[in-house]
């Protein structure tokens, strides 16, 4: 089946392919130019050569006055013409006059080395003058492509130079980038995903839809790329509370339906920049209008400062990508709806579904299932993938809670795929590092995992609990198999991570107990401290009274999870909660011991306050330093712990 490794994958087989068939061609090349008759040959128009890469069009044109030939004349090891190495040097002016000497034949020679012509080499400059020149006397350029099958249109596309892309569209002959003829068209649009510019792939799509299906230069489809880059839609956007508030309020337009490319990428050539920045400012103009009430063109610089510097304009872009990339999955799915899935079709859907659940696409997953709810079904018998099955597997929450919103959700949780692994099986398993990773510690690790073998251990049904695979295995028992090294990482993350705080926690407890004993000011010959009667002493007494509680039962709990008996389900919730309670009592007990500190030398200092009040302030690097460092990580422990949780079992019914 195709499309089952990631498209980077796919990628570098395919250019380790083209490597090794540059290196042969270099080398045949290389045999070539050892030839007596070669090299004379170069000794003989390598005035020329020199001439036309420095652009010194004189002593060019003088030397091609007294040899004619030399502007098809052949470089012995790379093959390249004087025009090629114009090209490459980047010499325009040099260009436009070796193209009007040259015959239409003569722009059509191809390098030894790539198999590129001078035009294949002018769309990897992004000069598009140099290619205008070329097309205007040889519009075949425009469809020769290179020893990898890549015309240079999709050579400039692939490489980011989007005006040069825009004017090689304009040019090529659309019918040639359909499904049909190749895979250029394929290239194309699947790029666009990445490279985030949909000018091109939105008019292609709409022009030739069976493109979402076509095989392009990297193994992979449209289709599929679309499905592997979560981020181009909004559940895969990580948006803060402030960059969430502005995304809601930007409107922006779906893409019109476009039939005549050639008129919009003029326009858009000489207007779309302006346009582009001045979009934004019009979207969210409620948020900031009457900032200012300067002359309109000061009002609008103004305006685009501010929403530059609140992250508008970002927040702009992303949205773009999102409505863009939208449109074009909303022209793949009514395709789709058209079309009767054969065999390689329904292979091709499928993958790329699989693909979209491992990288947790909602949006795929959801407009394919409602284009065609046949899909829903979708399996890979080759890989024994089950949709939602696969969901657990890969640790998407998102695709998963899916499932609470079809009609079928009952039919999918008692399915088991080829090996008798139903889905709590699934669970089972050891999450992708990629998942893993994003947690931190692998104790929290370790929860997580519990966590989403719990949640779908009260969906399945209760005959699931102890049924077998084919490896003879219970739920549980592959769940205990799988998870065997990181339960052992994650007790000797908790180990190691408690041992180090009840250290801190005993050196509180140390001074505070010290502290109380010898009181500042020491005490009078009554006993009693001479301070007793000030407001101050009362704080120093409080906050050393608190800071030592808060310093042993940190210690005390700290010293619990290191005599834990660290079994599997102790990560769930008994282990978190000690680590939620001895961090923030021991950050607690540091609060309280600056505040003892601080008002002790308030008391013995009285005074000098131009001494005091900055040793005081420096006493709260302390904190502000545990607190940066170690706050964080008792938020993630008591949200992961006690928090809403990323399963939702009340979902909307979006599939009948």
């Amino acid at each position: 089946m195709l499309h089952q490794n990631h498209r980077l994958n796919m990628a570098q087989g395919v250019w380790k392919s083209m490597a090794r068939g540059v290196f042969e061609t270099m080398a045949g090349a290389l045999k070539t130019s050892l030839h007596p008759s070669s090299t004379d040959e170069y000794s003989k128009y390598e005035p020329f050569f020199d001439a036309v890469k420095a652009g010194d069009w004189k002593t060019a044109k003088e030397f091609y006055n007294q040899h004619p030939e030399a502007v098809r004349a052949r470089h012995p090891f790379s093959g390249k013409t004087a025009l090629h190495m114009a090209v490459d040097a980047r010499q325009t002016k040099m260009v436009e006059k070796l193209v009007k000497l040259m015959d239409e034949k003569d722009l059509e020679i191809k390098s030894t080395v790539g198999g590129v012509t001078a035009l294949g080499v002018a769309s990897n400059t992004g000069i598009t003058e140099m290619a205008e020149c070329m097309v205007k006397k040889n519009r075949k350029l425009l469809t020769i492509p290179n020893s990898f099958n890549m015309i240079p249109l999709v050579r400039a596309y692939c490489n980011g130079y989007w005006h040069m892309a825009r004017y090689l569209y304009s040019e090529t002959p659309v019918e040639y980038l359909w499904a049909d003829n190749g895979p250029s068209g394929a290239t194309i649009i699947s790029q666009s995903f990445a490279s985030k510019e949909f000018e091109i792939a939105w008019d292609l799509i709409q022009s030739c839809p069976k493109l979402a299906f076509t095989v392009d230069h990297f193994d992979s489809t449209p289709l599929h790329a679309l499905a592997g880059l979560p981020s181009s839609f909004r559940s895969g956007a990580h948006l803060n509370f402030w960059q969430q508030w502005i995304y809601n309020r930007i409107d922006i337009q779906p893409p019109p339906l476009t039939v005549n490319f050639t008129a919009i990428t003029v326009r858009n050539e000489e207007n779309g920049q302006a346009n582009n920045k001045r979009t934004p400012m019009r979207s969210v103009a409620g948020l900031l209008e009457g900032l200012v009430s300067h002359s309109k063109k000061q009002k609008e610089g103004l305006v685009s400062y501010i929403a530059e510097k609140l992250g508008i304009s970002h927040i702009y872009k992303i949205k773009t990508v999102h409505v863009r990339s939208l449109a074009v999955l909303d022209v793949m799915c009514k395709e789709i709806k058209k079309l009767d899935m054969d065999q390689q079709l329904l292979s091709t859907v499928a993958s790329a579904m699989l693909r979209a659940v491992d990288k947790g696409n909602v949006e795929f997953i959801t407009k394919i299932c409602k284009s065609n709810p046949e899909l829903q079904f979708v399996w890979n018998n080759e890989k024994s993938k089950i949709l939602f099955h696969y969901a657990v597997q890969c640790r998407q929450e998102k695709i998963y809670n899916l499932l609470h919103g079809i009609s079928a959700k009952d039919w999918f949780i008692a399915l088991t795929d080829n090996d008798k692994n139903n889905m709590l099986h699934m669970a089972g398993l050891l999450a992708p590092f990629t998942q893993l990773n994003c947690i931190p510690g692998a104790a929290l690790q370790m929860q997580r995992e519990l966590q989403w073998y719990k949640e779908v251990e009260e969906v399945v049904p209760p005959k699931f609990l102890d049924s077998t695979n084919k490896d003879n295995l219970t739920p549980r028992d592959l769940f205990t198999k799988s998870h065997s090294e990181l339960l052992q990482k994650g007790e000797k993350w908790m180990k190691e991570t408690a041992t180090s705080y009840t250290v801190v926690g005993a050196l509180i407890i140390t001074m505070m107990f010290a502290a109380a004993i010898t009181v500042p000011g020491g005490n009078k010959d009554t006993g009693f401290p001479a301070f007793i009667n000030e407001k101050l002493f009362m704080v120093f007494i409080a906050s050393d009274a608190i800071s030592l509680f808060s310093s042993t039962t940190a210690t005390l709990t700290f010293l619990g999870i290191l005599t834990s008996r660290y079994a599997e389900d102790d990560f769930l919730k008994s282990l978190p909660t000690k680590m939620i309670i001895g961090l923030a009592t021991l950050f607690f007990a540091i609060a309280t011991m600056m505040i003892a500190f601080s008002t002790a030398l308030l008391i013995i200092n009285r005074g000098h306050s131009w001494i005091v009040i900055p040793v005081i302030l420096l006493s709260s690097v302390p904190v502000t330093l545990f607190a940066w460092m170690e706050f964080p990580l008792l938020v993630r422990i008591t949200v992961s712990t006690y928090g809403k949780g990323k399963f939702n079992r009340n979902m909307k019914r979006w599939l009948r």
